[in-house]
């Protein structure tokens, strides 16, 4: 699939790339051209100055002239130096900031993307795809397109000026270019087919360097440390010869040029040689020749070069541009809001499959207003999955997920976002203020709200400990914070979201009964006025839901009011009640 991708890379590819991210910058890269232009210019006056130098000091001449020559020669050598720091300089400035604006858009993109397009990817891979094969990039806009004029001219430079010294110096060096040229065109390809699975197996094996890494404590305790070594060692060993196939291969063109230079000095040594010993040139003019045929070598490896950066962007390029036409499985919007307060929500037929298992089968129910419903079942029985349809982190397969009346296929993604909110048992913290991780880096909420929050969920003596206050910056991955702090920092983003419907996915399952306690006077303030669906793992979750409803293999096997679930002797939540304090999973399994 790779191969195929990258050898669709057409020219209008290139072309919009070009445009998209070099456009903005193009004062930059006119400038950048320029300096080189004038390099290249005085890259051609350099072997004249040793020219008019040997055949003056071989005719005798005055010293002043020859001081005068020397120094014509440093100063245009210092100032082709100055020129190319400079090229060099702003080469890197546009391509680093294209890049910068290629990675951004990439994100986005992926960001927007459904969950069926994450799960199906790491994030090691994900890491390599967005900024592994942009930053291959990186060359190939900040020089590519100039470098390779720049070199074509000066090329074309060399030959007109060896066709004006002497015909057969002319003659011969510009059928070694055509030569040469011949063969950078034959190859220039050969490359790609090989680049792509470098660039494939560099994103496989950081993608396998992220999910040990991930799992470094599980491995660690369970002694699984030599089965990660042994298939990191495979890893490494694809990646490894992958690189060198692939080195191997873009080199070829380099080796191929190598040994035509070869022949190409010696073809030029014999002919200005003999042309000295016919007296036809002086000894300046044979090493003029001598010096623009060395000459020739720069542009003709410049081009080289660039056509090595062309067959890795290429690669890239095919990769990137596959990722920018990975298009998301759920359908535009059609732009409704959604009303503010205590969501109503309606299933209406709704079934949900993913790589062609069902996983929820024809849902049918409504909540109103202030609704409190209890989710049971065991594990894979849809509850998450239910619930990531209101987020509208998938789509229904058919039927209709509606909040207040609104179809969430057609609210506005902010609005839908606004008015759900969630706490899970796994926080993410990033590694940001204590500000930014509350507000999800939201500059409009005050830091009144924030402190007046705290206070009232008990975490103000918390944040008094701290040395910068909200402007403290915690770790990723929770460290630093205890399981408590961290599931009472969720509710306050939640909070601070002010939505209509909550979803607690048992948030207080890995609480000390005393921070369970804190937690839920949180549930129960965070609860009022709201709608709310909370996932349990454990009965006593439930206490406070209006509503039950029993989730088994992606159907409703169970759903009513609590109380008459509670007191009905064979419904299957009567027995679950009745089972005592055995673990809620394990009395699903058992059937109580």
């Amino acid at each position: 699939m790779q191969n195929s991708e990258t050898s669709n890379v057409s020219g209008k590819t290139y072309l919009d790339l070009f445009r998209r991210y070099l456009g903005p910058q193009w004062q930059k890269a006119a400038f950048m051209a320029l300096l080189l232009l004038v390099g290249i210019g005085l890259q051609l006056v350099v072997p004249q100055v040793l020219r008019y130098f040997i055949d003056t000091a071989q005719a005798g001449g005055a010293t002043s002239l020859l001081i005068r020559a020397a120094l014509i020669y440093l100063g245009v050598a210092v100032i082709n130096q100055i020129l190319g720091a400079g090229a060099t300089y702003f080469g890197a400035d546009v391509g680093w900031t294209a890049t910068n604006y290629m990675r951004r858009d990439l994100a986005e993109h992926c960001l927007n993307l459904d969950m069926s397009f994450h799960t199906a990817r790491n994030a090691g891979e994900m890491i390599e795809r967005i900024d592994g094969d942009v930053t291959a990039l990186s060359d190939f806009f900040s020089q590519f397109s100039v470098r390779l004029i720049g070199a074509s001219l000066l090329l074309i430079g060399i030959l007109i000026l060896l066709w004006l010294e002497t015909p057969l110096a002319g003659l011969a060096l510009t059928g070694f270019t055509v030569l040469v040229m011949l063969l950078l065109i034959v190859t220039r390809r050969i490359a790609v087919p090989s680049t792509v699975l470098e660039r494939e197996a560099s994103a496989q094996h950081f993608g396998f360097i992220e999910e040990r890494l991930a799992g470094l404590e599980d491995i660690r305790a369970n002694g699984g440390g030599e089965h990660a070594m042994r298939r990191f060692i495979l890893s490494m060993r694809s990646y490894y010869f992958d690189t060198r196939r692939a080195w191997l291969m873009r080199s070829s063109i380099w080796l191929s040029s190598f040994g035509l230079f070869m022949i190409g000095d010696v073809l030029t040594l014999a002919i200005a040689t003999h042309l000295v010993l016919q007296n036809t040139i002086s000894i300046g003019t044979a090493y003029l020749v001598f010096q623009y045929m060395l000459m020739l070598r720069s542009p003709i490896e410049q081009i080289t070069r660039q056509l090595q950066e062309l067959q890795k962007a290429a690669a890239s390029i095919g990769r990137i541009g596959a990722l920018f036409e990975t298009s998301s499985s759920l359908s535009e919007p059609e732009g409704l809001t959604i009303a503010e307060g205590a969501q109503a929500v309606s299933f209406e037929n709704v079934s949900f499959s993913y790589d062609d298992k069902t996983i929820l089968h024809n849902l049918n129910f409504q909540l109103k207003p202030g609704t409190v419903l209890g989710l049971l079942g065991r594990t894979g029985s849809g509850k998450t999955t239910l619930t990531r349809l209101l987020f509208r982190l998938y789509d229904p397969t058919q039927g209709t997920v509606r909040l207040n009346g609104t179809d969430v296929k057609e609210a506005l993604p902010a609005h839908l976002h606004k008015r759900v909110g969630m706490v899970t048992q796994e926080v993410q913290l990033f590694h940001a203020s204590v500000r930014d991780n509350l507000t999800f880096f939201d500059p409009t909420i005050s830091d009144e709200a924030i402190f007046s929050l705290l206070e009232e969920l008990g975490l103000s003596s918390w944040l008094a400990t701290l040395s910068d206050g909200l402007d403290t910056i915690l770790s990723a991955g929770n460290a630093g914070l205890s399981a408590g702090e961290a599931q009472l920092l969720a509710f306050t983003r939640v909070f601070l979201k002010d939505p209509g419907l909550v979803i607690l996915d048992e948030p207080s399952s890995r609480l000390d009964p005393a921070t369970e306690k804190q937690l839920e006077r949180a549930i129960a303030k965070l609860l009022q006025g709201r709608t709310a669906i909370i996932i349990a793992h454990r009965l006593a979750t439930v206490d406070r839901a209006d509503e039950i409803m029993i989730l088994e293999d992606g159907q409703i096997l169970e759903y009513d009011r609590r109380e008459k679930l509670a007191h009905d002797k064979g419904s299957r939540f009567y027995r679950l009640l009745q089972a005592g304090n055995m673990d809620l999973d394990e009395r699903m399994v058992t059937g109580v």
